[in-house]
């Protein structure tokens, strides 16, 4: 059922059940604290489509997301193809998004730095991005942890002019700063 998994969460492709609580998720004004808008269910359901789309064509993407012991899908951790014009365009983006009810459980850590050995080991990347709105402190603590390096702040694009989340944090991380990274936090590679 899993493509792979950690101890405590599983990760699969997406399913028709999974769209009730995305949308719910997307509704949510403290999950979507740090985007421009929550969305809609059609919205919502659009997007899990994207994903499945991205699957079809890259081979990878944002995984449904379990919590094991209970099976219950409490959101997404995985890559995308960011395409908006900027230097460091087109890259590979590893991003998550969890319901709030299971926050601070150490959920997006977890599964980020198994998307990081999937990513580097069985999909060969050789460099993963991540960026969030600047303000956002948990999920870039969470990049941190998981060994990426702050490399700038931007302007996103896809946000308009003089809107408080325009101002975007990138971090990044190569294949041999995850190897090292690894090392010194003892992770399997």
């Amino acid at each position: 059922m899993y493509e792979f998994e950690t101890d405590r969460l599983g990760f699969r492709q997406w399913q028709d059940r999974d769209k009730l609580p995305f949308a719910k998720m997307n509704s949510n004004a403290e999950v979507m604290k740090y985007f421009p808008n929550t969305l809609t269910n059609k919205q919502s359901d659009e997007f899990v489509e994207r994903i499945v789309n991205h699957f079809k064509n890259f081979g990878y993407g944002l995984w449904a997301v379990d919590k094991k012991n209970t099976k219950e899908f409490i959101g997404y951790i995985g890559f995308l193809t960011a395409t908006f014009v900027s230097d460091f365009t087109p890259c590979i983006e590893i991003g998550w998004r969890l319901d709030n009810r299971f926050w601070n459980n150490g959920f997006a850590t977890e599964g980020a730095k198994k998307c990081l050995l999937y990513g580097f080991n069985i999909l060969k990347f050789k460099d993963i991005y991540s960026f969030t709105s600047i303000l956002n402190k948990q999920s870039i603590k969470v990049m941190e942890k998981i060994g990426l390096r702050r490399i700038c702040t931007f302007n996103h694009p896809k946000i308009e002019n003089n809107h408080p989340l325009q101002l975007h944090v990138l971090y990044n991380i190569n294949e041999q700063s995850f190897i090292n990274f690894s090392q010194s936090k003892n992770l399997l590679i």
